[in-house]
């Protein structure tokens, strides 16, 4: 959330409005065709996908979990697909930027999730934050992503 709150005051800091969503809070269970298919949905995927839709770009903070995504990011991108015919409605043209604080390098991460975004339709941006204990996010950087989030 550090790293989350560091984007968050940067951008209020340049006259723009963010909403942190935290995906550990939703406490969603693991996505599978047998809940789904049995019309079970998450109590509050829809005001998650509403307030995702409301952001002009997003910002994904994500760690490295074993050399990829995080279960919790996984797991709410399948559940968030599964709403509605078009699985990539929300992502798509979407400006992404992407970010990592991570015990290792995070270079993984990013990797995963640039693949994971741009399939879904995303324009993600080239440059991402990665920083760990030993490295500080660079503030330029983030300044950097949220211009052309916001551009």
């Amino acid at each position: 959330m550090v790293l989350a709150e560091k984007f968050a005051a940067q951008a209020s800091s340049m006259g723009h409005t963010t909403d942190i969503v935290d995906l550990m809070a939703l406490e969603w269970p693991v996505y599978c065709n047998k809940l789904a298919k049995g019309g079970f949905r998450p109590e509050d995927v829809k005001d998650v996908m509403a307030r995702m839709d409301e952001g002009v770009g997003w910002v994904c903070i994500a760690p490295e979990y074993n050399g990829s995504l995080p279960s919790a990011l996984n797991n709410t991108i399948a559940w968030i697909s599964k709403q509605g015919d078009d699985f990539r409605a929300l992502f798509n043209n979407r400006k992404v930027g992407l970010a990592t604080h991570s015990g290792g390098g995070g270079d993984y991460v990013i990797m995963a999730m640039r693949q994971q975004f741009g399939y879904l339709g995303c324009n993600v941006i080239g440059r991402s934050v990665t920083s760990n204990f030993s490295k500080e996010a660079n503030p330029e950087t983030i300044e950097s992503i949220l211009n052309q989030l916001c551009a």
